[in-house]
């Protein structure tokens, strides 16, 4: 497995979060990005968006808790075989996740290759 401090890995993420197009960041209002050891579950899926799609939400207004999309460090860290593949599953995990922000289906982040 990859050594990756805590803070090292941060710092992916956001240069992750960096990296992506102006456009896919644009609506995302009210969410947060966080980063996990594990899932509380012990699965071994490597991000979750928890909150209401721009599909779902309706009016969406002042003192709503943030909608937050989590990435799991130990997840990806046993999923990649090196900090270049590292650096790329994180970058999909975030497009992942904000296309479920979005609202898009699995089946649909798989169909435009998001996934």
């Amino acid at each position: 497995m990859l050594s990756v401090t805590p803070e090292e890995f941060e710092a992916l993420v956001s240069e992750g979060i960096d990296s992506l197009h102006e456009d896919m960041l644009a609506e995302l209002d009210n969410v947060i990005f966080l980063v996990q050891d594990l899932p509380d579950d012990g699965s071994d899926i490597l991000g979750v968006y928890d909150g209401f799609s721009l599909a779902e939400r309706g009016v969406y207004g002042y003192g709503e808790q943030p909608d937050r999309i989590i990435l799991f460090r130990q997840n990806l860290l046993e999923h990649c075989r090196d900090m270049d593949d590292l650096v790329s599953e994180i970058r999909i995990t975030l497009v992942h996740e904000i296309a479920h922000f979005y609202g898009l289906t699995e089946e649909r982040i798989h169909e435009l290759g998001w996934g």
